[in-house]
């Protein structure tokens, strides 16, 4: 999504709330291509919000109030005299609640086209050609419940992810510096069953014990992510997932807008057992770059050597060092302690 090019230098000023205990600060909003960019008096990014998710929490008060995801543990107040920014906020919302599918209307008309569809050319539809259909109507709520789906099953082996709240704090940080194509990851920290990392459709990322608490660089627990975020790029999670399931799961998703029990539970077996799918340096390389992070350190997390992983040490973008620090000495080590509780 692209915002609107008559807003693309707007600017005004607001008071974020981080998190439900947080103090109220004064920042500069200003409205990017796809996220709203939260900074303070120095010019020093605070938060990054995707605009396909906000929400507002007063409809039609003063001063209006925003939240990244209607939970409003974190807020966003613009006073009544931003009237500029408020109305360019509320026109991407209305353009986005547009584009939004109606499940109701999503449900039947799927039902009615691929059934038609399936029905007249059973002989020639390709399996593969069903899956790409899908990935094309499926809208990211469905995504995400998928995943979620996923992780609920993932939990009668791994146990629940890690939830100490300071460490969460740390871990949703670590999501908004490294965001994805569609915004910050949801990221989880898992004690057990998880091979380094693995991601699900819905953009949520695991991620093993071992990696965030074997290491004294934060570097390293990006490197995992990065690496993640790269291997969905190279293939749809969703698709992996209908790929796994085959063709009568496919149409049932198509027409009901859900997947059987037994496909998750079979998929959820084959993240646990099977070894990531490798992810060539260069495309590695690429998201180290543009996420500003170093890849050596997580190239020697992965081969204390660096033989196997010469490729990602001898040509790391950032061998001299970030200007942004993947997190902070105190982030830091309130996440290594995220599994203590």
């Amino acid at each position: 999504m692209t915002a609107l090019h008559e807003y693309q230098r707007l600017e005004a000023r607001g008071l974020w709330r981080e998190s439900a205990e947080a103090q109220r600060r004064e920042v500069v909003v200003s409205l990017g291509d796809a996220t709203l960019i939260l900074t303070d008096a120095n010019d020093r990014p605070l938060a990054h919000w995707s605009l396909a998710a906000i929400e507002r929490l007063d409809t039609g008060a003063h001063p209006a109030l925003y939240s990244p995801d209607g939970l409003e543990d974190e807020t966003l107040e613009l006073p009544e005299d931003e009237q500029e920014m408020i109305r360019a906020i509320e026109r991407v919302r209305r353009a986005v609640e547009g584009r939004r599918p109606r499940p109701g209307r999503l449900r039947f008309g799927l039902i009615g086209a691929t059934l038609v569809a399936a029905l007249a050319l059973a002989v020639f539809w390709l399996p593969g050609a069903l899956a790409r259909h899908a990935l094309t109507v499926v809208p990211m709520v469905k995504r995400e419940a998928i995943g979620e789906a996923l992780m609920e099953r993932l939990h009668k082996v791994t146990g629940p992810a890690c939830a100490d709240r300071d460490g969460q704090r740390a871990l949703d940080r670590l999501a908004r510096r490294l965001p994805g194509v569609s915004g910050p990851p949801e990221l989880h920290v898992m004690r057990d069953g998880v091979r380094g990392a693995a991601h699900l459709p819905g953009g949520i990322i695991l991620l093993n014990q071992s990696v965030v608490e074997d290491t004294s660089d934060p570097d390293v627990v990006a490197g995992y992510i990065i690496a993640e975020q790269a291997r969905a790029r190279l293939s749809d999670p969703l698709g992996d997932v209908l790929e796994a399931a085959g063709v009568a799961a496919t149409v049932r998703l198509l027409t009901t807008g859900a997947l059987p029990e037994d496909a998750l539970d079979s998929y959820a077996h084959t993240i646990l057992t099977e070894p990531p799918v490798p992810v060539a340096d260069n495309v590695l390389l690429s998201g180290f770059e543009a996420q500003g992070v170093r890849s050596s350190p997580y190239a020697y997390a992965r081969d204390i050597s660096g033989e196997d992983t010469v490729g990602l040490i001898e040509a790391d973008p950032h061998a001299g060092g970030t200007t942004e620090p993947v997190l902070s000495d105190s982030d830091w080590l309130r996440l290594q302690a995220i599994c203590e509780r």
